[in-house]
């Protein structure tokens, strides 16, 4: 079930994100499940998706080694962010420790599509600004 989600979304960022989109991968376990899908990106970063079977999510943007950021939707519950008005859905913007609301679909193609849309906005500023 998972797998063939990840096929569906790979699709999605390969067709409709190609101007952001390089490379797509399911990684998987050791034991061969589906794990999480990675987008590797035109600026040398990449996007790693990951879903449960219990609805658990995570849009992770890892930019860490070319601008030392992080830019990631997901909805864990840690106390922490009890506070947030979405929680357990959070973004963290930048850093692990800016966090602020997220309200992404629980649709998981239109949240992928809400996302990519955010972090080509985000690659088109950048570039932008150089």
């Amino acid at each position: 079930m998972i797998f063939e989600l990840y096929r569906k979304l790979e699709q999605i960022a390969i067709v409709e994100f190609d101007d952001i989109v390089d490379d797509c991968m399911i990684i998987f376990t050791y034991s061969g499940r589906a794990q999480k899908l990675r987008l590797k990106l035109i600026d040398k970063t990449f996007i790693d998706i990951w879903y449960s079977l219990e609805g658990e999510y995570s849009f992770h943007w890892e930019q860490r080694e070319v601008r030392g950021t992080i830019y990631r939707h997901d909805n864990a519950p840690h106390k922490k962010w009890k506070y947030i008005k979405t929680f357990p859905d959070h973004c963290h913007d930048g850093t692990q420790e800016n966090v602020t609301e997220s309200y992404f679909s629980d649709i998981p193609e239109t949240a992928l599509k809400q996302f990519l849309s955010i972090v080509r906005k985000r690659l088109v500023n950048l570039q932008g600004n150089k």
